[in-house]
């Protein structure tokens, strides 16, 4: 097996991406880790002004440390209204209050925006950075728009608020509401990490 390390301490997205990327997991023979599993891993600041950029930042500085390849994300919302905020803020709009504060916030801020106003995607930036410096970033781009409440118990983050576009008809889910699977399969982060495969098997094949 070849080990990959995500640049995350979060359980949650570790689990997350091997479910994204199972099949690319089996056919190439990998395993992803986390920085559990490397205590002195430092946290990274991420002063980037792009998702590209502190994605990047983090899987640089994961693949210095443990000199395996390394993946990480950075990601957000971004509504329309709002020129594309919270964005790369996304996780600390509130000032640090939390996903719950957060989202709170934002359906404050938008209350008096009409529906058809209230368009915004998900957004991820994946990258790959092996330790001989090769690396590569995708982004992935998940639309919707802002519900008016939240609904679900799945997911995380901004999940209960954002109703993705191209539902079927009759269905007017958040993505907290969606299953596991069903996320992983439409998910902007699994369009960013699946954009990054070809770059897996370059890279870990040469």
């Amino acid at each position: 097996m070849t080990r990959v390390v995500l640049a995350t301490r979060n359980a949650h997205k570790v689990e997350e991406l091997r479910g994204i990327l199972a099949v690319t997991c089996d056919e190439l023979g990998l395993e992803i880790v986390g920085l559990d599993d490397y205590p002195e891993a430092p946290d990274v600041v991420e002063d980037g002004i792009t998702f590209e950029q502190n994605a990047t930042l983090k899987a640089a500085s994961a693949a210095a440390i443990t000199g395996l390849p390394a993946l990480a994300d950075d990601s957000g919302l971004a509504v329309d209204v709002l020129g594309g905020s919270p964005g790369i803020f996304s996780a600390r709009w509130s000032g640090g209050g939390g996903d719950r504060a957060n989202l709170e916030l934002l359906l404050a801020q938008l209350g008096d925006v009409r529906d058809e106003h209230r368009a915004a995607a998900f957004v991820c930036a994946a990258s790959l950075v092996l330790p001989d410096g090769r690396a590569a970033t995708e982004l992935g781009r998940f639309p919707g728009r802002v519900a008016r409440e939240a609904r679900g118990t799945g997911g995380f983050g901004y999940d209960p608020i954002f109703l993705p576009t191209d539902q079927p008809s009759g269905r007017d889910r958040t993505l907290a509401q969606f299953t596991a699977d069903e996320k992983n399969d439409v998910s902007h982060r699994a369009r960013a990490f699946r954009a990054l495969v070809p770059h897996l098997k370059e890279y870990l094949s040469s």
